[in-house]
């Protein structure tokens, strides 16, 4: 019996466009794996001749979500290029606004796009409250939302849903599956939880625009520096950024925190969760400027999982290649010079699991996401990758938080590369950001006693031409952004995404990306449910807009999702 093809088009809770194919053995293994993005928008072509200046405004809209990453990057490449450096104020403001952000998108991230792949709601159905109340203090000695009064309320909310017979986010998932470990009563909490994050996030949101001026799309940052200065210098709007933050931080203490251990014990010996790290090599960038001399994250590389050694990036090393992208290109080339010229050639016939359809040629072009390099190496980028990074690097903050993590749930170092380790990692790494923004916010308030600047002039001559490029870290991985600007106008611009570093095709050397690799040897309980697909691919967080229903090629649908359109949950 040859393998079978799985198709699953779009991947719903995630940003964007996603389309994932597996060829499956006699056993349900999964021996090829390729990741589609099926949207195109060609930002970069819409950049080329404007004003440098409006580089991050119009960048910030490669995404809906990833608004503020963009433009920031946006903001720094063109800084960089003209060798503009901001005042100190406006750095912290920025480092304060990504913090706000990541508090926000990690949390609406697990919660309400990757939590239900972890999470079996019908099981929390059948709970005892009292029961899961007490389990709670297991995980936190202050757990949030899970007296039983509260939980009897939440599952009755959701009872009433099912007796109605419409679940709404809930519908038409794959409840049941072999592969979900909490208990009822570990359902219920996360269950509580939630619904409890979906006011929190209200709350993070508020916490961002009060400097970012709106969220998303903030307004606030312009090349040279920011424009909330009457925003940092109100003692009534830091008062009411330090409250949001407070409020917020709570939720990730005492409930994200305690959710993962739960899982790390839950899922602790599930083989679903225990692989799903394909390729070894990791890169992260710099990131939170906690003051004039330190920041939070360290840049870097770790190359086949040693983490007894990290290399420095190297930018001119970065490449992209379009072999099996649908761009016209025949060598890879760095983002300086890089080209987004496209050549869509779609998809073939085939046979499915779910009959015949439309299928990946995986021996052509199949995905409109390029395949970035480092020295023609793959590399994983993401929460996970920053935590390694630096915690093979010496960083004490990130040393000890990590190894809190590993002594609290008895897992050992290795255990962080799995899908397992990826969703604990974006948790540590919220937890991380949370305890130190405050020192930002301390930083900022003790800087504008005697300081109040937050621009710096500069003027753009039209006879030079200029280079630049922003690289650093944001909540999905590594971010960077490269501009050429000639006769005062921007001559070429590219943008390297976290997702295109993951969710990258096979290059001409036949590597394939990190998606691809994650899925290679996953075992499938039934792949018309692939569950165990979702949950690998979510613990990416990509980021390509939130679909709602999963069809094969038929237009049959398979499974359906329906996202809070309010959730803002990430960023490329």
């Amino acid at each position: 019996m040859g393998n079978r093809r799985v198709v699953i088009d779009p991947i719903t809770r995630i940003e964007g466009h996603l389309r994932i194919e597996v060829e499956v053995d006699e056993n349900n293994v999964v021996q090829k794996a390729y990741s589609s993005s099926t949207l195109w928008r060609g930002i970069e072509l819409i950049l080329k001749g404007r004003d440098p200046r409006d580089a991050g405004l119009m960048a910030q809209r490669i995404c809906g979500v990833c608004t503020y990453s963009h433009y920031k990057a946006g903001v720094e490449a063109v800084e960089n290029a003209l060798g503009v450096e901001a005042p100190y104020n406006a750095k912290l403001v920025r480092s304060l606004l990504n913090a706000s952000l990541y508090m926000h998108d990690h949390v609406v991230h697990f919660y309400h796009l990757h939590g239900l792949d972890w999470v079996d709601i019908v099981s929390a159905l059948s709970a005892d409250p009292e029961k899961a109340s007490k389990l709670a203090f297991k995980y936190s000695d202050l757990p949030i939302a899970t007296g039983t009064d509260e939980l009897t309320a939440v599952q009755q909310r959701v009872k009433s849903f099912v007796d109605k017979g419409q679940l709404g986010p809930f519908a038409n998932a794959y409840w049941g599956n072999g592969t979900y470990k909490f208990s009822p009563e570990q359902n219920l909490i996360a269950l509580s939880h939630y619904l409890k994050a979906l006011e929190v996030q209200r709350i993070a949101a508020q916490m961002f625009a009060i400097f970012g001026a709106k969220q998303p799309h903030p307004q606030s940052l312009v090349v040279g520096g920011v424009t909330c200065v009457r925003d940092i210098l109100s003692p009534t709007r830091l008062s009411q950024w330090r409250e949001k933050y407070k409020i917020v931080k709570d939720f990730i203490d005492r409930a994200y925190h305690a959710d993962i251990v739960m899982a790390a014990e839950a899922y602790g010996t599930e083989e679903s969760v225990l692989g799903g790290v394909g390729v070894k090599n990791f890169m992260a960038g710099d990131g939170f400027m906690l003051n004039r001399t330190e920041h939070l994250f360290q840049s870097g590389i770790i190359k086949g999982g040693d983490l007894s050694q990290v290399f420095d990036i190297d930018d001119m090393k970065i490449e992209e290649d379009v072999t099996h992208a649908w761009y016209k290109g025949t060598k890879p080339l760095q983002p300086y010079d890089g080209v987004t010229d496209p050549d869509y050639t779609g998809f073939v016939d085939g046979d499915t699991v779910n009959g015949e359809a439309k299928v990946i040629d995986e021996n052509a072009k199949y995905t409109w996401v390029k395949a970035p390099r480092y020295d023609s190496e793959a590399m994983e980028v993401g929460p996970l990758s920053c935590l390694l990074v630096n915690y093979a690097r010496g960083n004490e903050k990130v040393q000890a938080e990590v190894g809190g993590f590993l002594k609290r749930t008895g897992l050992p170092v290795g255990a962080l590369f799995t899908t397992l380790g990826r969703t604990a990692a974006r948790m540590l790494q919220t937890k991380l950001i949370s305890d130190n923004a405050i020192t930002i916010f301390n930083s900022l308030v003790e800087n504008i006693k005697t300081d109040d600047s937050t621009y710096t002039k500069f003027e753009i001559d039209p006879s030079k031409e200029y280079t630049g490029r922003f690289i650093g870290e944001v909540p999905r991985g590594t971010l960077s952004h490269w501009v050429r600007i000639k006769n005062g106008l921007i001559e070429n611009y590219q943008a390297v995404v976290p997702t295109t570093w993951n969710a990258g095709p096979m290059d001409a050397n036949g590597t394939i990306g990190p998606y691809e690799a994650s899925l290679v040897g996953l075992k499938l309980e039934d792949p018309t449910k692939p569950l165990e697909v979702l949950r690998v691919i979510h613990s990416f967080d990509p980021c390509m807009s939130c679909s709602v229903h999963v069809m094969d090629m038929k237009g049959v649908e398979l499974s359906e999702f329906k996202v809070n359109p309010m959730s803002s949950g990430a960023s490329c």
